[in-house]
């Protein structure tokens, strides 16, 4: 996502993180309203709601026009429309985490079960166990056959519980068997 518009969107949710702002949106959603007016009507001081205010206009939620010595405060529903349908767009969510490595958390689990190539324990976690699955099945080649004894031979260099891990393998539909024959499907 352009830091731009990461930025529009952050702006966006920082003005309404807070309950007063939230109010105050509350209140111009059904009408234009002054400071005075959105003191009394959300029992605040008027200097904090100029300053929330200032937040929402910042955000470019709202604008002020002038009738004389009054600030008169009013939504600014096109951007509040835009940006809500922005914000919740499924893409753009997705896009929150563009700098996060989607592998970093299988890399971690890697790292705490393995010492080397040795797997120091099965995880009792069904998640942390599909990482290590996913691991070990790399160990066999897509093209191949093999019979069960050369199965446990490759599962026993990483780890003594190969009946176990061959098993959880075909469970997982990571290797396929049949008549004591097994590939990667």
């Amino acid at each position: 996502m352009a830091s731009v518009e990461f930025s529009r969107i952050l702006s966006f949710f920082k003005a309404l993180s807070d309950e007063s702002r939230l109010k105050i949106v509350g209140a111009l959603a059904s009408n234009e309203r002054s400071v005075e007016e959105l003191a009394t009507l959300l029992e605040l001081r008027a200097p904090t709601v100029s300053h929330h205010l200032a937040k929402l206009k910042e955000a470019g939620l709202v604008e002020m026009r002038s009738e004389g010595t009054t600030h008169i405060y009013h939504l600014v529903l096109s951007e509040m429309r835009a940006l809500t349908r922005r914000v919740l767009s499924l893409d753009t969510i997705e896009t929150f985490t563009e700098d996060v490595h989607p592998d970093a958390w299988e890399r971690k689990i890697l790292g705490d079960f393995f010492e080397g190539q040795r797997l120091k324990e099965i995880p009792a976690s069904r998640k942390k166990r599909e990482v290590i699955l996913r691991w070990l099945v790399e160990r066999f080649k897509f093209d191949r056959r093999y019979m069960e004894k050369e199965v446990n031979a490759i599962i026993g260099k990483h780890h003594p519980d190969f009946a176990t891990l061959r098993r959880e393998l075909i469970c997982a539909k990571l290797l396929a068997r049949e008549s004591g024959v097994y590939w990667r499907p």
